[in-house]
């Protein structure tokens, strides 16, 4: 169900806070939403904040400003010193269509990593991220300019929802801003134990005795709930995919809706991507071929050998589904493919990619670090993009693998099933090839009717022209979101 406008027609002022933001921070896909949706409001006229944690590494974007706020706490140990607040600083700069704020508290977010390190996630994450969301309310607050939409995104929003109907419930320049809370992965919750849930001092929703599950008290308390397709967002009403939050999630009935992800065109633009090799597009495809000859070679590949190069690029964990590659990997190159895998994480899914390396030398690749240059260079090398996800909120890498015009192979589940059309099960439209059981079999199966179709080049041609002019831009989605504030307002105003 798509939100419903209600004709507000002034522009929208956006406090967004989020962990994540291209390009000062990214693990994942979160990351490239957050800042191509900031880019997209701005360029329809609407005011939007980003605020981020300043981590370490992140360099702030040209002349920036500096301010202090003072962060109240009620951290146990501050408030023993005779302390309430906490001076934090806000650097503030231009980034494109939008502002970014970063949170400069070295304490909190000057880690070697932004979720955790080795040996796990930081036991104070709660806290990290509470501060995040006073952060950015103090801010406001202090400058006095009311924003129409407090806007976070997964558990690491959350707090700043909270906060907003807690602590500032009366406080003139924010208590009237409508709240939405967009969920890219529900699988996070943001479970505080006992005495840490205290110290986040979120009054009426944090009891130290019982501790709190940040993301589902958001999912209740936000005016308006989305996640990032509507397949996902039916899939996530049922308990067996709503990770312990369906029964919330139905109960905000048509309150809880799917928006489809878009991708910055801009940005992910084969004619015009200086990554490539050659630039191409589905009006002149001819530069393909040079990126998949320069792809070949980077790696150690025949680049004369005609075989199809099936690729996969992503997290190594379980919900990727990287070990079903690993168990069918060796099967494929059988059948004639070359692979290639550009991914980092779960050590025990990366080895089973390394067996079949070693199986297989010159047919297999394995590139296990984080490169966005490799990544772009293989989107636009290769033939296939491999998703056999078990369960996939929206995806990007789909989008961009049409807009590279490598064909998407895909388990049909949440925003794959939303965006990618199997070419066998309907040929006028079909764009990639779907599989719907998360098994090797079922991703095998797949795998070779997407090569057979790859033997027949005149329908090859005609399937990846398809799906590079398939349009799934941040232009139509956008306009989603918009439709989706202007209801909150609407929902906040009608509250008084």
């Amino acid at each position: 169900m798509r939100p419903v406008s209600r004709r507000y027609h002034d522009p929208v002022r956006i406090v967004t806070v989020a962990s994540e933001c291209e390009p000062f921070a990214k693990t994942g896909g979160l990351g490239d939403v957050v800042d191509s949706l900031a880019r997209s409001l701005g360029r329809l006229g609407h005011e939007v904040d980003v605020f981020l944690p300043l981590y370490r590494g992140v360099t702030p974007p040209g002349r920036v400003e500096r301010r202090t706020v003072a962060v109240p706490t009620a951290d146990v140990t501050a408030v023993a010193r005779g302390s309430r607040s906490r001076a934090v600083d806000i650097v503030t700069g231009d980034a494109v269509g939008y502002r970014i704020r970063l949170v400069d508290a070295p304490d909190l977010f000057d880690r070697a990593g932004i979720y955790g390190d080795q040996a796990g996630d930081y036991p104070d994450n709660g806290a990290r991220f509470a501060t995040l969301g006073r952060a950015a309310l103090e801010t406001v607050c202090a400058e006095g300019v009311a924003p129409d939409v407090l806007h976070g995104h997964d558990w690491q929003g959350a707090p700043a929802l909270l906060s907003l109907r807690s602590r500032y419930v009366d406080h003139p320049v924010v208590a009237g801003a409508a709240s939405v809370l967009t969920c890219h992965n529900l699988a996070y919750h943001g479970r505080v134990p006992g005495p840490a849930a205290g110290a986040l001092d979120l009054r009426g929703v944090a009891r130290a005795s019982e501790g709190v599950d940040l993301l589902r008290e958001a999912v209740i308390r936000a005016d308006l709930v989305n996640t990032v397709s509507p397949t996902h967002a039916a899939e996530s009403r049922r308990p067996e995919s709503g990770f312990g939050l369906d029964d919330v999630l139905r109960a905000r009935g048509d309150r809880y809706l799917g928006i489809l992800n878009g991708i910055d065109t801009e940005l992910w633009d084969p004619a015009a991507d200086a990554t490539l090799a050659a630039p191409y597009s589905a009006g002149d495809p001819l530069g393909k071929a040079a990126c998949r000859r320069d792809l070949a070679e980077r790696l150690g590949l025949d680049p004369g050998e005609d075989s199809p190069i099936l690729a996969a690029v992503g997290r190594a964990d379980w919900q990727k589904g990287m070990d079903l590659i690993s168990v069918v990997g060796g099967d494929l190159v059988a059948a004639g493919a070359r692979l290639v895998v550009l991914s980092t994480g779960d050590e025990r899914q990366l080895d089973g990619l390394r067996s079949v390396v070693a199986t297989h030398p010159r047919r297999a690749i394995l590139c296990d670090r984080f490169d966005r240059a490799l990544a772009r260079q293989i989107y636009a090398g290769s033939d296939l993009l491999l998703m056999p996800s078990r369960f996939e909120p929206c995806g990007l890498s789909q989008l961009i693998g049409l807009r590279y015009g490598s064909l998407p192979l895909v388990r049909r589940t949440g925003g794959l099933a939303d965006t990618v059309i199997d070419a066998d099960e309907d040929p006028a439209r079909g764009c990639g090839f779907v599989f719907d059981e998360p098994e090797p079999g079922a991703l095998l199966a797949a795998g070779r009717r997407a090569m057979a179709a790859f033997g027949d080049h005149r329908r090859w041609r005609a399937l990846m022209l398809r799906a590079m002019t398939a349009d799934f831009s941040w232009d139509r989605s956008v306009r989603d979101y918009v439709a989706l504030f202007e209801r909150a307002i609407a929902i906040r105003r009608e509250r008084g």
